[in-house]
C-alpha cells in the first residue's frame, strides 16, 4: 500500500456512505487522528474509484444498506478483481446475521452505529498494523515473554476499550483491583497489563489460582511456612507473598479462598503484613494485589462464603471483562492474532490465513469458552490444517454447534425466494449441504408463513391493536436483519419511536422472536 507512512502515522482511508451527514462525521473522526480521507456518496462511485486509483487506498470503511449498490454487493465487486484492502463495514443495531455475511465477503472488521470516533480510529488502526505485520510481531513476543502491555490486548470494540481504559487508570495507583467476568475472558492479561503499566514494571508478578489449591495447603503456599510447622514441614517455605515481594501478586478466583485464610489475607491487605506457618512475628510485604473471580462476590457474601469486610477492601477499583459473546467485533481480530502466533511456532514457521468464510463462522459463534476455547480452537486448527489458509473445513465442530435457524437466516440473505429451486442450489452451494437436505430446508422456508399477520385471535374476535403491532414489529426486525434505521423508515416512525416501543413490547432487537430478558 503506497499511501500508508508509517512513521507519521498518515493513510489513504475511502468513505463509502450514502448519508451526507454520517459522511461528515466519519470525515472529522478519521481526520482527527492525522489520516486522509476520499468520500464516495455510494457502492458505484466507491468501486470506480478503487478500480482508478488502484493501490492508494489504505482502508475502506464501507456502509452495508445503501441505494443501487448494497455493501455487500460492493465487498462481492472488489474481491472480484481481486484488492486486498481491509474493509470496515457499518451495520445497524441488532442481527449478527448480516455481519456474518459481510464477513463471508471479506470485511476485515466491522462497526456498530452509532460509531463513536475512538471505535473507528482503533478500527482503522487494527487494519493498518495488519498490513504492516506488527500483529505478528507482536503476537510472537508475547508467546516468549510473560510481558504483556495494554498494546498487546485485543480491543476492536467499545466494551473492551472501555475495560483497557479503566485498567491503565488502574495501573497508575496501587488500588487494589478486581477483575470480573467468566472464565477464558481474559482476567490474566488483563492484570498483566496493569502491571506493565505501574510503577512496579519489571518487578515480581506472581498468579496463584486459588480454586485449584487444597484448602488444607491454601494458607502455606500463599503466606509460606517455618521447618517443622506441621507435619511434613521438613523445610522452610517461602509464600507466594513473598515471592511477589516488591511487585503484584494476581490472586485468581479469590472466591474460592477458604474463611480462615480470608482473614489472613484481610490483614495483608490493611497492614501490609503477613503471618508465615510456624512463625513467631510477622512479615512486611509490599504487593500490589489484584483478584479475580467468575462468581457474584456480593452474593457469597450474602451466602457467608465470603467475608464482608474483606469484599469492600478488595472491590475498591472493579473492572468486568465482558464474554465474548457480547463483544464480538473482537474475534476476527483474535483470530487472526492466535492464527498468526501459533502457525509461527510451528516447526516449519510458514505464516497461515484465515479466509472469509471461516472468519464468519467463528464470529457467529457465541464461545461459551470465550477466547480461552477460541485459542484451543485456532490451535487445534493449525496443527491440523493440510494448506496455509484455514478454511470453514477445519473448524468442524464450530460449524456442528452452530443453531439450524442460523443458517437458514443465511440462506435467506442470499436467497431468491420465488425459487425453491434457486434457494436449494444456493444450499448446497454455500453450505455444503446435500441437495436434499438443503431442498428440505428452501422448502421450509418458503412454505412458512411467517409473514402473515392474523387480524383475529383463536375465539374469533379481532385482535388487539397493540398485539397486532408488536407482532409486525418482530416481523419487520427479523424481514430487515435488525437494521434499525430501515425497520423505522419502513414502518414509517422515527427511530426514537421505534427504540420506545421495543422497550414497551419487551423485544430484543437481536432475537425479535424472544421476549427480551
Amino acid at each position: 500500500m503506497t499511501g500508508y507512512n508509517e512513521h507519521k502515522g498518515a493513510a489513504q482511508i475511502l468513505v463509502v456512505e450514502d448519508d451526507p451527514v454520517q459522511r461528515r462525521l466519519l470525515k472529522n473522526a478519521i481526520e482527527r487522528h492525522g489520516h486522509v480521507v476520499h468520500q464516495a456518496e455510494n457502492g458505484r462511485i466507491g468501486l470506480e474509484m478503487v478500480k482508478r486509483a488502484g493501490g492508494l487506498y489504505n482502508v475502506i470503511v464501507l456502509d452495508l444498506m445503501m441505494p443501487e449498490m448494497t455493501g455487500l454487493e460492493f465487498l462481492e465487486a472488489i474481491h472480484a478483481f481481486g484488492t486486498q484492502i481491509p474493509v470496515i463495514v457499518q451495520t445497524g443495531q441488532g442481527g449478527i446475521e448480516t455481519v456474518v455475511q459481510a464477513m463471508r465477503a471479506g470485511a476485515f472488521d466491522f462497526v456498530v452505529k452509532p460509531v463513536s470516533p475512538e471505535r473507528i480510529s482503533n478500527s482503522i488502526a487494527n487494519a493498518l498494523k495488519l498490513d504492516q505485520r506488527e500483529v505478528k510481531a507482536r503476537a510472537g513476543r508475547r508467546s516468549r515473554s510473560g510481558a504483556v502491555g495494554f498494546d498487546d490486548i485485543v480491543s476492536a470494540s467499545p466494551a473492551m476499550i472501555r475495560v483497557l481504559d479503566l485498567a491503565q487508570r488502574a495501573a497508575q495507583s496501587n488500588i487494589p483491583v478486581v477483575l470480573e467476568g467468566e472464565s477464558g475472558v481474559g482476567k490474566e492479561l488483563v492484570a498483566r497489563a496493569i502491571q506493565s503499566g505501574s510503577d512496579r514494571s519489571g518487578k515480581p508478578f506472581v498468579t496463584v489460582n486459588c480454586g485449584a489449591i487444597p484448602h488444607n495447603l491454601v494458607e502455606s503456599i500463599l503466606f509460606g511456612h517455618e521447618k517443622g510447622a506441621f507435619t511434613g514441614a521438613t523445610e522452610r517455605h517461602v509464600g507466594k507473598f513473598m515471592e511477589a515481594d516488591g511487585g503484584t501478586i494476581f490472586l485468581d478466583e479469590i472466591g474460592d479462598l477458604p474463611l480462615d485464610v480470608q482473614v489472613k489475607l484481610l490483614r495483608a491487605v490493611q497492614q501490609g503484613e503477613i503471618e508465615t506457618v510456624g512463625a513467631r512475628t510477622a512479615h512486611k510485604v509490599n504487593v500490589r494485589l489484584i483478584s479475580a473471580t467468575n462468581k457474584d462476590l456480593i452474593e457469597e457474601v450474602k451466602n457467608g462464603h465470603f467475608r464482608e469486610d474483606l469484599y469492600y477492601r478488595l472491590n475498591v477499583f472493579p473492572i468486568t471483562i465482558p464474554a465474548l459473546r457480547k463483544r464480538k467485533e473482537d474475534i476476527p481480530h483474535l483470530v487472526r492474532v492466535f492464527t498468526e502466533r501459533f502457525s509461527s511456532e510451528q516447526k516449519n514457521g510458514n505464516r497461515m490465513t484465515v479466509n472469509a468464510g471461516a472468519l464468519a463462522l467463528l464470529t457467529a459463534y457465541d464461545w461459551p469458552g470465550n477466547i480461552r476455547q477460541l485459542e484451543n480452537a485456532i490451535f487445534r486448527a493449525v496443527v491440523l490444517a493440510d494448506g496455509p489458509e484455514l478454511t470453514e473445513a477445519d473448524f468442524p465442530q464450530i460449524a456442528a454447534q452452530l443453531p439450524e435457524y442460523d443458517v437458514v437466516d443465511h440462506l435467506a440473505l442470499v436467497a431468491d425466494n420465488s425459487s425453491n429451486v434457486r434457494l436449494g442450489e444456493i444450499a448446497a452451494a454455500e453450505f455444503g449441504v446435500s441437495q436434499t437436505v438443503a431442498d428440505n430446508v428452501a422448502a421450509r422456508i418458503n412454505d412458512a408463513p411467517d409473514n402473515a399477520i392474523s387480524s383475529t385471535n383463536p375465539s374469533g374476535d379481532v385482535r388487539k391493536l397493540a398485539d397486532v403491532e408488536e407482532e409486525l414489529i418482530r416481523f419487520a426486525l427479523k424481514f430487515y436483519r435488525g437494521q434499525m434505521s430501515q425497520v423505522a423508515r419502513k414502518l414509517g416512525i422515527g427511530r426514537s419511536t421505534l427504540y420506545r416501543k421495543l422497550k414497551d413490547y419487551g423485544i430484543d432487537p437481536d432475537n425479535p422472536q424472544k421476549d427480551a430478558a
